[in-house]
């Protein structure tokens, strides 16, 4: 195989990876030339960039999903907003605004997109950060401006940092849903009683102890309601102990078995001591 042939299959290669990469290229002693993306002894280091491509927003479904017009859904990464109303479930505060307000930036227009670990979810969806042509960071925005709030799924941390502080702005400002009657912070330990609202919410208790088991360890608030946190993700929280005893502010989704509630949290912005 011909030394520019083995250069155009780095190429294509490298359509599919970031927007700068390195190739190397040495001679070996029959005058053979090779490529490589990993350093050799004597080799040339040849920076590349390459462009990024753009994609055509078909359209907006809500403020966290959106349709290209290559026929693929994207689902934007480490952002949660309400859902809109469906054939089985009511509209949830704010659901349109978010929904709008995406629309009104992107629909219609092209924007970029990062990929982070993993490319799709279970629903088959591209997962990604979306930047407008401009630069324009939409998953940090829509935080910023309290219309979605921070949803990080390890092992998709890219711009983790990023987000949880605009999330914190946000808070701090009371902007978009941090102001809404609907999202405002209930006892955790009256949900046996059916005292909770549908879909993400912001639960306030007192964890009493640490339950360790196969796939979770559990902080028990009482003996029916518990965070669930997975132990392949317990690494990112450090001592557990230093929640116990303390008001602490749980966010994310209530699920039920049999008389157990649980809220699972993946990553420590769930989990806010106040």
């Amino acid at each position: 195989m011909t030394g520019r042939l083995l250069l155009l299959l780095w190429l294509a290669f490298l359509l599919v990876a970031p927007s700068a990469a390195t190739v190397f290229r040495w001679v070996d002693g029959e005058g053979h030339t090779h490529y490589s993306d990993r350093p050799q002894p004597g080799a040339q280091e040849i920076k590349l960039k390459l462009q990024t491509p753009y994609y055509y927003v078909q359209r907006v479904y809500d403020g966290d999903t959106l349709l290209l017009k290559e026929g693929l859904r994207v689902r934007l990464l480490g952002i949660n907003a309400p859902e809109i109303e469906g054939r089985y479930r009511p509209e949830e505060a704010g659901a349109s605004s978010a929904r709008d307000w995406l629309r009104q930036h992107i629909e219609g227009h092209k924007v970029q997109l990062q990929f982070d670990k993993e490319r799709r979810d279970h629903y088959d969806r591209l997962l990604a950060h979306v930047f407008t042509v401009e630069g324009e960071h939409l998953n940090l925005r829509l935080v910023e401006e309290g219309l979605a709030v921070v949803s990080l799924i390890p092992p998709n941390l890219k711009y983790d940092d990023s987000l949880v502080q605009a999330q914190e702005g946000a808070e701090m400002a009371k902007r978009g849903l941090w102001k809404m009657p609907d999202y405002a912070p209930q006892p955790i330990l009256e949900i046996p009683a059916g005292n909770y609202r549908r879909g993400w919410q912001r639960y306030q208790g007192v964890p009493v102890a640490i339950r360790p088991g196969r796939k979770y360890v559990r902080l028990t608030f009482g003996p029916q309601v518990a965070v669930r946190i997975p132990q392949e993700q317990l690494g990112l929280f450090g001592k557990l102990e230093r929640y116990l005893g303390k008001q602490i502010e749980v966010r994310g989704w209530v699920s039920r078995r049999r008389s157990n509630y649980s809220i699972l949290v993946r990553h420590p912005s769930g989990l806010k001591p106040l």
